[in-house]
């Protein structure tokens, strides 16, 4: 036993006189008093006495980031009600940083600018079953891929490669899951190694692998739907229409041909607005023009709104920005029945007269070798006589060229301007042409007759320059109204571009349109509509202010 230190001697017996302790460290003095000095060590800082025991309030604490580690016992239920009333339900209550992460689309750049570089994945990743980092890394190898795909055309379209290889990513996220993603990944880039370098952004091989499928899909959809003349029939318009479009529905009376060249007369320039003397291409050169090539169109600049030139974006009462000799183009039916004559396509007449074609020609009709449907687009050159056709391109049904020719000018008629930026067409190309326009309308005749539906966009042009007088005629125009209505007209290339995802008219400079390419968009925006609109139903003409023998809108020169 340790030895006694007495420090309870002084202390009374808590047993006071029933202890039976035989060497009890507590005193049975019974005049003892209590001295609770003794249990203070003798280095402890002393402390006045205090009367009465307070108890003292806690503060309240603000609700730490993570709950304390409590004790092995369990809390009291007196702690237990203090925590339940300062913090919230353990499910509810914040653990994290003080923001979660905002959910945001698989998909999506990181701010609302153009993207050039690496896009970024900004997705929770809770919401992601393969790692985010993982991703990102697959998504920059897919992006540099796509930057050596688009090398010829990444001037023009800066954005392409980082918009395609965040959607191409995202594509192939949604195809497979955490264990087949990196070899899906790299099944994509070698797809990628394999396509041929586009030249254009129209080209085939632009696009993710789902947008190329679905092209092909659509592609597919419209090469196997074969128009028939049946089917055609609500969308081939009213005579009506057709006068309100601007159409020449019937022959004008005067005589036909009678002056094909206006040379040495003074004319009105087409482009400039001046007087000046019709003269052939050699002399018309010592005349010159200068005057915009583009369309005036309206825009905001320091919120003032102005009207600005497509060619140049100088205001309208700007300068031009193009020099080349002075032209005239005549849209009134009388003026281009003069140069050369207007007449009916074989087996047509006048839309009021009855025919004498009788039962006989009915069933030679039948028998008749020309196609139900054709769809056709021209290209036009300023001369001495106006505007004239310069070349006529055909396609069937199908899509599959059946005529395309350049046309000779009739004799004392000589090509001003080329318009090579617009026709396409140049001065060594046509020395080639062999027919003149009269030979053109019967070779034209093999296979187009009044029956024939033929397909155009502004079809009223072609058929004025070819001098043909039809009466079963589809537009694009009509199909595929201005929001502003008539006589505001959609571009070929917009309509092309908007429900075909393709990019046409792109030659510029002195390369200019196709004939063909032109004649086979305005076949498949037809193919289009019929796959997905209803049929046009029967509607009252756009009313115009004024009609000359069913030359009712001024249209502009080139409406393709």
């Amino acid at each position: 036993m340790f030895p006694a230190q007495g420090l309870f001697a002084t202390l009374p017996c808590p047993d006071r006189q029933s202890c039976h302790r035989s060497s009890c460290p507590f005193s049975h003095d019974p005049n003892a008093k209590e001295d609770l000095s003794v249990l203070i060590p003798v280095d402890a800082p002393k402390q006045a006495p205090v009367s009465s025991p307070v108890v003292q309030q806690k503060p309240v604490a603000s609700v730490p980031a993570k709950r304390p580690i409590s004790s092995a016992a369990g809390p009291s239920k007196i702690e237990n009600a203090s925590i339940s009333a300062s913090e919230p339900p353990r499910k509810l209550q914040r653990t994290g940083p003080s923001k979660r992460p905002v959910a945001v689309p698989t998909a999506t750049h990181t701010s609302h600018t153009p993207q050039t570089g690496v896009p970024l994945i900004r997705v929770p990743p809770a919401q992601s079953q393969v790692a985010i980092p993982v991703r990102q890394t697959m998504l920059q190898q897919l992006f540099q891929h796509y930057l050596i795909l688009y090398e010829n055309i990444s001037s023009k379209n800066p954005t392409l490669a980082s918009e395609h290889a965040l959607r191409h990513e995202a594509e192939v996220y949604q195809k497979s899951n955490k264990h087949t993603y990196r070899n899906a990944v790299i099944t994509a880039i070698a797809t990628l190694k394999q396509r041929p370098k586009p030249d254009s952004a129209s080209h085939h091989s632009v696009g993710t692998e789902g947008d190329l499928a679905r092209r092909a899909e659509e592609r597919k959809q419209l090469d196997s739907l074969r128009l028939t003349a049946k089917q055609l029939e609500s969308y081939v318009m009213s005579l009506d229409q057709m006068r309100q479009w601007g159409y020449i529905v019937d022959v004008p009376s005067s005589e036909g041909g009678s002056r094909p060249s206006e040379e040495g007369s003074v004319r009105t320039c087409e482009r400039c607005g001046t007087a000046f003397k019709v003269k052939r291409r050699e002399d018309a050169s010592m005349d010159e023009c200068v005057y915009h090539w583009g369309k005036a169109f309206s825009a905001k600049a320091g919120g003032e709104k102005r009207r600005l030139f497509t060619c140049c974006s100088r205001p309208a009462d700007s300068e031009g920005c193009e020099r080349g000799p002075h032209v005239f183009y005549e849209s009134s039916p009388e003026d281009l029945h003069l140069r050369h004559p207007f007449s009916y396509t074989r087996g047509g007449g006048p839309p009021d007269e009855p025919r004498q074609d009788g039962d006989s020609a009915q069933a030679t009709a039948e028998a008749d070798s020309a196609l139900d449907i054709v769809a056709l687009d021209c290209e036009m050159v300023y001369t001495t006589g106006g505007m004239r056709v310069a070349r006529v391109s055909v396609v069937d049904a199908t899509g599959k060229e059946v005529f395309d020719e350049l046309v000779r000018m009739d004799d004392g008629v000589e090509v001003i301007d080329y318009n090579t930026r617009f026709s396409g067409i140049t001065a060594e190309a046509h020395a080639t042409a062999l027919l003149p326009l009269a030979a053109i309308r019967r070779s034209l005749d093999a296979f187009i007759s009044s029956k024939t539906v033929i397909i155009g966009h502004a079809l009223e042009n072609d058929l004025k320059t070819l001098r043909m007088v039809h009466h079963r005629c589809v537009d694009t125009v009509v199909l595929f109204p201005h929001s502003a209505g008539p006589p505001y007209r959609r571009a070929l290339r917009v309509l092309v571009k908007e429900h075909l995802g393709q990019t046409i008219q792109q030659g510029g400079g002195t390369v200019g349109h196709s004939s063909v390419e032109d004649s086979v968009a305005t076949l498949d925006l037809v193919r289009w509509h019929v796959l997905n609109r209803p049929p046009p139903k029967a509607k009252a003409a756009p009313s115009v202010s004024a009609t000359t023998n069913g030359s009712a809108l001024p249209q502009p020169v080139l409406a393709s």
